[in-house]
């Protein structure tokens, strides 16, 4: 088990470290490589999972809807800790809810459980990022228009990939073979970025980066709990939300809180010692799954 845990871990470290220290000594145009990534390689990655007609999506409900309790049940069960602390819960929820499965849940999730396990991460991916730009950037600002939903890339490329998958239209294999290719760029991409970034700490806020980096898993894990129940998952599709569930918070939320101006180095803090606190966290959580979830 032990020697499973460092197998998947030890790849993404170091890929996050070389980001690290490539950030270290060289001006890394961060903004720019996050930009493509999100604008192109990761779309294709989505439309490539979804698309490939081997991907039977109507196995990953049960999951998706999962996914949502997870997101949304996290943000209803720290509500009253927001308000018992006296924390504006437009920044301190959504970093709470919406957490990393970008940057790190499908590297991690692919690393851990093997390529199979791609569209499940898909999956949950897809379901954060819907969530994230409605009923997150409601959070932070209700006046936002949620139509700009419909311009994201990644949202696009999903409804593309479902609707190719759902209609059985049949792809040429060199089409779906080279959006894959792409689409693969973006994994070791989105792993790089969070390394670099990793180096933007800010450890004056320590103290409420610090129970966003317990409360964020610890919360999620405790609404997967009821979910891995109700719709009896199991295998991939259970060590899927247990990994998802203890995330730490999603960067995004950093580059949401800066546009709307919502407290951003609270934000930036709850974010990044999150991440470093999953150091800790996650290898906690792949040796449970491991040992327990008859992968």
């Amino acid at each position: 088990m032990i020697a499973q845990v460092f197998a998947t871990l030890l790849p993404i470290f170091l890929v996050a470290g070389i980001g690290s220290l490539y950030g270290y000594f060289r001006t890394a145009a961060i903004n720019t490589l996050n930009r493509l990534n999100m604008e192109l390689f990761v779309p294709l990655l989505v439309f490539a999972a979804l698309a490939n007609q081997q991907a039977m999506l109507g196995e990953y409900i049960g999951l998706a809807i999962a996914a949502g309790g997870v997101v949304l049940g996290s943000g209803l069960l720290l509500w009253p800790v927001a308000y018992f602390l006296n924390l504006d819960r437009r920044t301190f929820l959504p970093p709470m809810m919406f957490n990393n499965t970008g940057n790190m849940g499908i590297p991690l999730i692919v690393f851990a459980f093997g390529e199979e396990a791609l569209p499940a991460a898909v999956i949950v991916f897809i379901v954060e990022m819907l969530l994230h730009f409605s009923v997150g950037l409601y959070l932070v600002n209700p006046l936002t228009s949620l139509r700009q939903l419909l311009r994201i890339p990644i949202v696009i490329a999903s409804l593309a990939g479902l609707a190719v998958n759902l209609v059985d239209v049949p792809l040429p294999e060199w089409l779906l073979e080279g959006t894959h290719m792409l689409g693969e760029i973006s994994i070791p991409l989105m792993l790089f970025a969070l390394g670099v970034r990793m180096l933007d700490i800010d450890f004056s806020g320590w103290k409420l980066g610090l129970l966003g980096a317990i409360l964020c898993p610890l919360s999620g894990l405790l609404m997967a709990i009821p979910f891995v129940l109700w719709f009896n998952l199991s295998g991939l599709q259970a060590a899927t939300l247990w990994v998802f569930a203890a995330l730490p918070p999603a960067v995004l939320n950093y580059l949401v809180a800066e546009q709307y101006r919502q407290e951003p180095h609270k934000v930036a803090s709850l974010v990044l010692i999150g991440n470093l606190g999953s150091l800790v966290v996650m290898p906690l959580v792949l040796g449970f799954v491991f040992a327990y979830g008859e992968i």
